[in-house]
């Protein structure tokens, strides 16, 4: 079931269970920094888009140029849109959101970084797969999902969704939280989730 809302002054259509989702992470007792680029900014929409997001939302940059996220990671990663990537947004992205939340009353139990790497259907011919990589760290611990898009299978719009909901339920599984919202793959395609 799709769910009609407006945010900042734009209507947005979300499936209810996203909703839900969110509205579980904004009740959890996590606060995140996010870091997005590629695909997955749908995810940054949903959150705002249910009453609480000031208690799970730290800040959410999307550096969408490679000069602006190596400028944002201080580095240059190994290889553009991976897990190695990934997982690197994700620490940059946790020791952003320690930094900005210091002193923070009450402080929350679990400090998150999350990142979505992504590299979706396009307007031109791209000579590498279609794929995200999305990660969570808390400091200590966390998680890569990857996953290959089949070319052609889907829109833009289709397979930003796929990225967005990685997203949402990165933030679920960094919040201890057991709900999921699906992840609509297709054919043969296989999420892959490796621990950091």
């Amino acid at each position: 079931m799709l769910a009609e809302i407006e945010v900042s002054g734009m209507m947005a259509l979300y499936d209810q269970s996203v909703l839900d989702l969110v509205a579980e992470v904004h009740a959890a007792d996590v606060r995140a920094c996010l870091v997005i680029t590629g695909g997955g900014m749908s995810a940054i929409g949903a959150l705002f888009a249910v009453a609480g997001a000031s208690r799970t939302v730290i800040e959410a940059q999307v550096p969408y140029s490679r000069t602006a996220l190596d400028e944002y990671l201080g580095e240059r990663a190994p290889r553009h849109v991976s897990a190695g990537e990934a997982e690197l947004m994700a620490r940059v992205a946790q020791k952003r959101a320690v930094k900005l939340d210091a002193g923070r009353e009450p402080a929350a139990a679990r400090i998150i970084g999350i990142s979505c790497t992504a590299a979706i259907a396009t307007d031109r011919d791209r000579r590498g797969a279609n794929r995200c990589h999305v990660a969570w760290f808390d400091g200590t611990r966390g998680a890569v999902s990857s996953v290959t898009l089949t070319k052609d299978a889907r829109t833009r719009a289709q397979e930003e969704a796929v990225c967005g909901a990685l997203v949402l339920n990165a933030l679920a599984d960094a919040g201890g939280l057991s709900s999921r919202v699906k992840v609509n793959l297709v054919g043969s395609e296989r999420l892959v989730v490796d621990g950091i």
